[in-house]
């Protein structure tokens, strides 16, 4: 439980300093940043962690198509309430409709975040019943890779309008769901741990369905070559760092 706890306080504060220091006035910016960095953690990190198991790929492919439309669903109910809650009261609603459209990026990157930290729990919680000096290690490779992961986290939610306390809150709240992934895996590991690669790849279906669903159809919206660049280049460093502080976990 300490280890757990400490994984996601020390990865989240740390994401959040760096964020609200040196990102919170480019934020606009940023999202080509968080768009490698979400990208880069489901395609080259999570999912291939997923499909090494010894579970039929078939599976893990209908738990990402299932995790795909079911964002897509709940993007869709949001919507529809949006639009519900305003019709007919004779306003214009348009900057609060894009207002809303970030909004929700903000609200499904916390359920996908809570999922990868459930899992971390589980993980850590292997680790410690394997060998204790083995699940310190593993808890301080969470934090390396948690960190890039959650200044994702952080700058999709400042686009969505969060204040930066509410922004750190929830992300601290959904970091706190490794505690219970790892009472879980403590107690219940051979069952949970055959959930790890299920859990992974639906984690990943929500940051790859974010990235390519909100975040990127608002970046082609400059698609002058002045901005474009300065996109790729940011969506490069993303990978990047991923490649960087997960490379052997």
């Amino acid at each position: 439980m300490l280890a757990t706890g400490l994984a996601g306080i020390v990865s989240i504060t740390a994401a959040a300093v760096f964020s609200f220091t040196l990102l919170s006035k480019v934020v606009e910016r940023m999202v080509s940043l968080s768009v490698g960095i979400m990208l880069a953690t489901s395609l080259l990190h999570a999912l291939p962690e997923a499909f090494e198991s010894h579970v039929d790929p078939r599976a893990l492919f209908a738990t990402l198509l299932g995790g795909l439309l079911a964002f897509f669903v709940l993007e869709k109910v949001a919507l529809l309430r949006h639009s519900h809650h305003h019709e007919g009261d004779g306003h214009h609603h348009a900057h609060g409709h894009d207002a809303h459209q970030a909004g929700k990026a903000g609200w499904m990157i916390l359920i996908g975040d809570g999922m990868h930290n459930f899992t971390d729990g589980i993980l850590i919680a292997a680790a410690f019943l394997a060998n204790p000096q083995l699940g310190i290690v593993t808890g301080v490779a969470i934090i390396a890779h948690e960190i890039p992961q959650e200044i994702g986290d952080f700058i999709v939610l400042l686009n969505a309008g969060f204040s930066r306390a509410r922004a750190y809150v929830f992300n601290l709240l959904c970091s706190m769901l490794a505690v219970g992934g790892g009472l879980l895996g403590y107690y219940t590991l051979d069952k949970a741990s055959g959930l790890i690669p299920y859990v992974l790849v639906f984690a990943s279906s929500g940051f790859i369905y974010i990235a390519v669903s909100d975040l990127m159809p608002q970046m082609q919206r400059r698609a002058t070559v002045h901005e474009s660049i300065p996109q790729l280049l940011l969506i490069g460093l993303g990978v990047v760092i991923v490649l960087l502080l997960t490379h052997g976990h």
